[in-house]
């Protein structure tokens, strides 16, 4: 009988999450759910018109942050998460609206329901640091 993976140590998370295809599809699932949902308007006009920049670094950080391989500071360097939206008015409402989306898009992918669960919250952590006021 296999066990049960551990999420959060190892690789586990980035093997749950469906390594960089499955983590890309779940990010491009984010930014269709931003494009779309009505409390993320505010969160979208943050963004570019072409998402693909920022479709790929999300892709990247959280392959890293999952514990796969960390792409993202292959390209772009060290992650630093308030630093790179300090730039942006970042409040309680859009710290929500942006784990809302991710929610959704969570929801789409063929993840275990645990996996779901543990990812949701863990996602969490950065949405904060991300708040600055």
């Amino acid at each position: 009988m296999a066990s049960k993976p551990e999420y959060g140590v190892d690789d586990e998370s980035f093997i749950a999450a469906g390594k960089v295809e499955g983590i890309r599809q779940l990010v491009e699932d984010f930014y269709q759910q931003m494009d779309t949902q009505a409390n993320a308007k505010v969160i979208r006009a943050m963004h570019k018109d072409d998402q693909s920049e920022s479709i790929d670094k999300l892709t990247r950080f959280l392959c890293g942050w999952l514990g796969g391989p960390k792409l993202f500071s292959d390209k772009y360097g060290p992650i630093r998460i308030p630093k790179a939206h300090a730039h942006l008015d970042i409040g309680y409402a859009e710290r929500d609206a942006w784990l809302y989306c991710m929610e959704q898009a969570i929801s789409k992918q063929p993840y275990e329901q645990d996996f779901k669960q543990y990812l949701l919250a863990q996602l969490a952590v950065p949405a904060e640091r991300s708040r600055n006021r």
